[in-house]
């Protein structure tokens, strides 16, 4: 881990929340991915205004949203995936050189006047795959360079600054449009894409340690998906952040309508756009003293209420100063709740597959966003802004109804620190790592009065062993023996079985000492490893086909 020695003396004085910044480089990584992700937002807002200058149809200003939150839900599983296998360094430097590049040919293009509709959302498709690509990697890096003891304040300043920049970036961009148009937005994302890019290139990482060899991409996808899917945490928090960003995504995907239909241009934009960012900005720094007196269900849930409530009364608003002020409202609510569901997801995971699940996440949040922005400008296209206001809002609600029973977490989260590498025996015979599947038994002697409860014990121990990677678990009972229990789990190979031993947390430390509690024999569980015969070559006595 890095020293703090460095830190300028007044990061002493900052809150708690942000002590974070005085490790070196995590504060240089995070001002470099608050930078990359400022520049996303501006151009995304440079991008859906301009759309209102070169078509008429509402339709292709809210795909403008679309096109920049896509991407993620169709490559954030595999840009995980290579964030969780490769040289985070490089990656992270190549996601942010992409995004570079489109930014320096959409400010070549937008100076030289030949952006026209089809173009300007192509290139916002394209910037949006540098998103897809960047996000996750900096969810993996950060535990790498942030001791154990302020992981929490970090992860928080992560949230914070891809939420901030949410508002911060459209901010300027409104700004810049007002005083000198799209051309300029351009050009300043454009700078400010390459000044990041250099800041990247100047961490220099910590080497992986690990006597394993590299996780294929493709397996990796599957371990990810397959982790996300066996934790009831993570799928709680992906369905209720989907159906808050289809809510919400309604105000930010039409605001530039709404600017228009209360008789405004850009500067009135500009100031729809600032009014969310101050709010936005004012609740961000207090978001997690908030968390500390609030559950995270509370705030998830009031927020979503009260963003229901602002996209009423800006369908509604009859002067321009009313929807500004009823979106300051908003921008708290909407960074508030956005903000305690990321941190709600990191908690969730572990840092093996912090990539890969947070890149789900991801793709549940865009996926939300895209679809949101599809849907709403839809309606809006077929009847009027306010009806697709007011639809959002009302789905809103309903959501939030449906998934009342899920929850975010918060006082209980388990712990997932990395625990010490668990021994496995020497194997006795000879084979190659890569064989496979292997069969893992263990045998347990429960007393049967307890039974009902070692089975509770057990279906947990059935996601944790799945979400670290094993292919399938059974539990059987001994109809011989009362009382006497085998389980089993397959891992694909011997190396994804080294693999899965590494996996383990405190949490999965916790509960097999859980399991060990039920156990009444006079020495440990029994535990077997088998490796799978291929037989397809073997010839049986009397039998000329292969099994």
């Amino acid at each position: 881990m890095t020293e703090t020695t460095a830190a300028p003396s007044w990061l002493d004085r900052m809150p708690p929340t942000l002590q974070a910044l005085r490790i070196p480089v995590f504060r240089m990584l995070w001002l470099a991915w608050l930078a990359a992700n400022v520049t996303m937002w501006m151009n995304d807002v440079a991008a859906a205004w301009l759309m209102t200058q070169l078509t008429d149809s509402a339709v292709m200003v809210a795909m403008v949203s679309a096109a920049s939150t896509l991407p993620v839900f169709l490559l954030g599983l595999p840009s995980g995936a290579l964030a969780d296998i490769v040289d985070r360094r490089r990656w992270f430097a190549a996601t942010q050189l992409w995004v570079a590049c489109v930014a320096v040919l959409l400010a070549i293009l937008s100076l030289a006047d030949a952006l026209d509709a089809q173009l300007l959302l192509a290139l916002t498709f394209a910037n949006g795959i540098g998103l897809a690509m960047r996000w996750p990697v900096f969810a993996a890096i950060v535990p790498e360079i942030v001791p154990r003891d302020r992981l929490s304040p970090a992860l928080a300043l992560q949230a914070l600054a891809m939420n901030i920049s949410r508002v911060v970036g459209p901010v300027f961009a409104g700004a810049l449009l007002a005083a000198a148009g799209s051309a300029a937005v351009f050009v300043l994302n454009a700078l400010l894409s390459l000044v990041a890019f250099v800041q990247v290139l100047r961490w220099r990482s910590p080497p992986r340690i690990s006597a394993l060899p590299g996780e294929r991409f493709v397996g990796a996808m599957r371990v990810g998906l397959q982790h996300v899917r066996q934790s009831p945490r993570m799928k709680a928090v992906l369905v209720r952040v989907f159906l808050f960003f289809l809510q919400s995504t309604a105000l930010t995907a039409l605001l530039p309508l709404v600017a228009r239909q209360l008789g405004g241009g850009a500067g009135a934009f500009t100031l729809l756009v600032s009014s969310m960012g101050v709010g936005a900005v004012a609740a961000a720094l207090t978001v997690p003293q908030l968390r500390e007196r609030v559950s995270r269900d509370t705030i998830a849930s009031v927020g979503t209420v009260i963003v229901a409530g602002v996209t009423v009364v800006v369908a509604w608003a009859p002067a321009l100063w009313v929807a500004s002020l009823a979106l300051v409202v908003a921008g708290v609510a909407w960074i508030s709740t956005a903000n305690t569901m990321t941190m709600s997801a990191q908690m969730a995971l572990p840092n093996w597959v912090r990539a890969r699940g947070m890149s789900v996440y991801q793709m549940a949040l865009m996926g939300g966003s895209a679809a949101g922005a599809a849907l709403w400008g839809q309606v809006a296209g077929r009847f009027d802004i306010r009806t697709a206001l007011m639809t959002a809002a009302a789905a809103g609600l309903i959501g939030l109804l449906a998934t009342r029973r899920l929850r975010l977490g918060g006082a209980h989260d388990e712990d997932l620190s990395p625990a010490p590498a668990q021994p496995v025996p020497v194997p006795a015979i000879d084979f190659e790592p890569e064989q496979g599947p292997v069969m893992v038994t263990v045998e347990y002697l429960v007393d049967p009065a307890r039974a009902e409860d070692f089975h509770a014990v057990m279906q947990l121990t059935r996601l944790a062993r799945l979400r670290q990677g094993a292919l399938s678990w059974g539990l059987f009972r001994d109809t011989a023996q009362p009382g006497r229990y085998i389980e089993y789990f397959l891992d694909e190979t011997w190396t994804e079985h080294l693999r899965r031993m590494e996996r383990f947390t405190a949490a999965d430390i916790g509960l097999r000492e859980r399991r060990l509690a039920f156990h009444v024999g006079p020495a440990q569980p029994r535990v077997a490893r088998y490796l799978a015969e291929d037989l397809g070559r073997v010839k049986l006595a009397g039998d000329e086909t292969r099994s």
